[in-house]
């Protein structure tokens, strides 16, 4: 049977007081908040509501009630990742990278974290060792070495329980991967969240390097060379999540700016490298400091570079990310200097950076 689902985003951003605007036409708020977060299905929805909600909203039937599963978010607490490039829970990531740009750091310190946060972690080991590998292994709850291994764990998970599978890039060319997700996902597995990686990284020259994915992230060379980590490109690396109303309206909004503003920053880094910022008109100026400040807060500690860093890794939720993101477009912070936004959590005095269940 097809699964349905309610366009809640979309909903949200056309009706601003919903509760209010719902119990206005006679229905339940408690309903309606609860057919929006999923805990009521759609299938048990009354067709009067759905119609009322489609009108209250300007919009059709077919563009309140999705068709397929529902896209969620699976919150890492890695800032440019949950701004503009958000995982998908149950989808496929696909970390794209040249050697020694950080790709294996980046597959082990999701799986730490995933895994703190309750999924269940399987690394698919790759049969070319490679730097970071071992890094990786530390932070899965297994390692695995062939397909039917990953079976046999997913078997003797609880049921019900996420899964998160990193993997090289060529299991998913070979075809082996989607049948393996599925095979997981009959196993018992509630969802089954991909992490590619290239660990040969003969794949950033390629078109489609990994096959269909929901979530791309691009390493970049140039953040890399001047030690701005985690070095995902803010204007190649994207998500599914981001189309379709599938996000809340104000996280789309702070994300289509922020991309916005780093594109042009990014564009503008190569004229004041060569003639200097004073050529620069003053909007364009003024644009291109905040990009400066942008840039440096999206760097991020990682609990597993700990040990070579000397920086505790920190975790930045996503609502205080956004109130951060939208300090940052308003100007609030264009006197600070951006040394000071390096690698610091949030500064709005919400960072978790408590190490839990041990170190990494």
């Amino acid at each position: 049977m097809e699964e349905l689902h309610l366009n809640a985003a979309l909903l949200r951003s056309r009706v601003p007081n919903l509760t209010a605007a719902a119990k206005a036409i006679g229905l339940r708020p408690a309903t309606v908040s609860n057919l929006c977060t999923g805990k009521i299905p759609l299938g048990r929805a009354e067709v009067r509501t759905l119609a009322a909600l489609a009108t209250l909203a300007g919009c059709t039937m077919d563009e309140l009630v999705l068709r397929g599963p529902r896209m969620e978010l699976l919150e890492t607490g890695i800032k440019v990742l949950d701004l503009l490039a958000p995982i998908v829970r149950g989808g496929i990531t696909g970390v794209v990278a040249r050697p020694m740009t950080g790709q294996m750091v980046m597959l082990a310190e999701l799986m730490l974290r995933l895994r703190r946060s309750g999924a269940h972690t399987v690394f698919w080991k790759p049969a070319l060792d490679v730097p970071g590998i071992t890094d990786v292994e530390q932070a899965a709850d297994d390692v695995c070495g062939s397909s039917d291994d990953v079976i046999r764990c997913a078997q003797l998970l609880a049921p019900q329980q996420d899964v998160v599978l990193g993997a090289d890039r060529e299991a998913s060319l070979s075809g082996e991967l989607f049948e393996l997700q599925e095979r997981m996902k009959s196993a018992g597995a509630k969802s089954v969240t991909i992490l590619l990686v290239d660990a040969r990284g003969v794949a950033a020259d390629e078109d489609i390097p990994y096959g269909p994915l929901d979530t791309y992230l691009k390493f970049d060379t140039e953040l890399a060379s001047r030690a701005m980590y985690p070095a995902i490109n803010p204007v190649s690396s994207t998500s599914v999540l981001l189309e379709g109303a599938q996000l809340d309206p104000l996280h789309i909004q702070l994300q289509q700016s922020a991309r916005k503003l780093m594109r042009r920053y990014r564009e503008l880094r190569p004229v004041v490298a060569a003639q200097g910022a004073e050529r620069l008109p003053e909007p364009e100026l003024r644009l291109y400091h905040r990009g400066e400040r942008l840039e440096a807060y999206l760097t991020q500690p990682f609990f597993v570079a700990a040990p070579y860093t000397g920086r505790a890794g920190l975790i930045v939720p996503l609502e205080s990310l956004l109130a951060d993101i939208r300090s940052v477009l308003a100007g609030n912070l264009d006197t600070t200097e951006p040394d000071r936004l390096l690698y610091i959590g949030t500064f709005n005095g919400t960072v978790s950076n408590k190490e839990e269940g041990g170190g990494a």
